[in-house]
């Protein structure tokens, strides 16, 4: 039996498109390759960028944000959507002027951890996430809106993952541990 392919799934048609600003919700009827008619439910997005900032021997965060799909405040690096437009290195920068006050001239490099971009979710989404490593200069003077460090280390990184529950992010931190070691 040959494994199926993405021409043996056939749309047989879009029942709801609803579209804001965020995302556009689509449903849709589906036939499997067996032939069998399936409901299905997914979004398209913009895709994300999420920024590691690291200064001299320190990871760098701003305070934590409410996140209303959890009901809380989370503890998260810079991150944000890439506009139309805008590549994901230019919104990385943007969002690390948005989210912590370090401008493009305080960056000393920014490396992109994943150039391709990791699907979020692919059964669910079209979205893809980014992920970066921007080195800040020691001279630059962080503004109040970096409101907790953690040391560059293997203890830093461990208490990361203990506070963080964002899976994005933690991505992002062992994607670029794991590139250290």
């Amino acid at each position: 039996m040959r494994p199926s392919s993405e021409r043996d799934w056939q749309v047989k048609n879009r029942f709801l498109e609803l579209r804001s600003q965020w995302l556009t919700l689509i449903g849709e009827h589906l036939q499997t390759p067996q032939g069998q008619q399936l409901e299905y439910w997914r979004i398209e997005k913009a895709d994300s960028v999420i920024i590691l900032p690291i200064q001299s021997d320190r990871i760098l965060l701003p305070s934590p944000s409410y996140r209303p799909g959890v009901g809380q405040l989370t503890l998260d690096f810079p991150g944000g959507r890439v506009p139309e437009g805008q590549t994901p290195t230019e919104a990385a920068i943007a969002t690390l002027q948005r989210e912590l006050g370090i401008v493009s001239a305080a960056i000393t490099r920014l490396t992109p951890l994943n150039p391709h971009g990791w699907a979020v979710n692919s059964s669910f989404s079209n979205q893809k996430l980014y992920g970066f490593v921007a080195h800040v200069q020691d001279i630059t003077l962080l503004s109040e809106s970096v409101v907790s460090t953690y040391p560059k280390n293997s203890t830093g990184v461990h208490q990361l993952l203990q506070e963080m529950s964002c899976l994005q992010c933690r991505a992002v931190l062992l994607e670029w541990w794991l590139n250290q070691h």
